[in-house]
């Protein structure tokens, strides 16, 4: 009989490089009657192994790892086992974070910060299929989905801003012309709504633009 409840409870993946809060999640799946885990991983590519190995029905998968970064990862598991139910758990609430994950396939996307009965509520509603993004995540989204992006030349010189480094010289580094260093700072400040360049860092960094 224990062998049977066993094989039907929803089997859980946990991938996180943090030991404490692989522990404290440990404790709350095998505190629910109808959930186990299954297996942990504390880096992308054990985590990648650990899917291959177990199959679980549910991973829950960490934004930040030491190696791959937890979408690399979905990304990596997906492209193997398209059936596969990721829930991105995080501490970011950037809203192209969401958007990435979300792209790549993730069935959830939750806050470290979220209470336990939200956690055990998205697992069993991944599990069941359907995807979950919680309300104040997805008023998040919502908010910045219609917003214009920032080109890929325009974060290379955000990144140039967030080393200190002056107009001339991210000009000579990105080998384009102080004009066109100016055109693209007021680019990444009307569409960051940022006053400054300052302000234009802390946004992106906020939204999941760019990692400080």
């Amino acid at each position: 009989m224990e062998e049977t409840e066993r094989s039907v409870r929803i089997r859980i993946l946990s991938v996180d490089d943090h030991p404490l809060l692989r522990e404290g999640i440990a404790a709350i799946i095998n505190a629910q009657p109808d959930m186990l885990l299954s297996a942990m991983a504390s880096s992308g590519r054990e985590g990648i192994q650990s899917f291959r190995q177990h199959r679980p029905d549910v991973t829950l998968m960490d934004l930040r790892l030491p190696d791959l970064s937890g979408i690399d990862a979905l990304i990596a598991i997906r492209s193997e086992f398209p059936e596969a139910r990721i829930v991105m758990l995080t501490t970011f609430n950037g809203d192209v974070d969401i958007q990435r994950a979300l792209k790549a396939g993730a069935y959830g996307y939750m806050l470290k910060s979220s209470p336990r009965k939200e956690l055990i509520e998205t697992i069993r509603k991944v599990h069941s299929g359907k995807k979950s993004v919680p309300p104040d995540v997805a008023a998040h989204l919502v908010e910045h989905w219609t917003g214009e992006s920032l080109t890929e030349r325009e974060i290379d010189v955000l990144r140039q801003i967030v080393e200190g480094n002056r107009n001339k010289d991210i000009a000579g580094r990105l080998f384009i012309s102080e004009e066109t260093v100016k055109v693209h700072i007021r680019h990444i400040m009307e569409k960051l709504g940022a006053s400054d360049r300052t302000q234009a860092v802390t946004i992106a960094a906020r939204r999941g633009i760019i990692e400080l």
